[in-house]
């Protein structure tokens, strides 16, 4: 999994925001608003080359207090809408 290119995170007087970045992602209705959970997720994944389910729970439970089971019910909540929203593919 991995976060696709055009894409990028922005806070905005305090609001955290997914904004499409370069002309094949000028679709401003995939203006994106992220809670401060998902955009630390998003922060972490966009950094690296790809990412798993795994690697999205590490990072939830290395920033929260939060069992794994919950942790991961989230990501993959976190990860499913981000992949319909085509901002995370396979």
């Amino acid at each position: 999994m991995k976060i696709k290119k055009g894409f990028e995170l922005q806070n905005v007087c305090g609001e955290y925001i997914i904004v499409p970045t370069g002309i094949e992602n000028i679709d401003y209705s995939k203006i994106i608003s992220l809670n401060e959970t998902a955009a630390y997720l998003w922060e972490g994944c966009s950094k690296l080359d790809s990412f798993t389910i795994d690697t999205m729970v590490e990072l939830l439970m290395r920033e929260y207090e939060v069992e794994e089971e919950i942790a991961r019910e989230d990501c993959e909540k976190i990860i499913t809408r981000w992949v319909e929203m085509g901002l995370a593919e396979e």
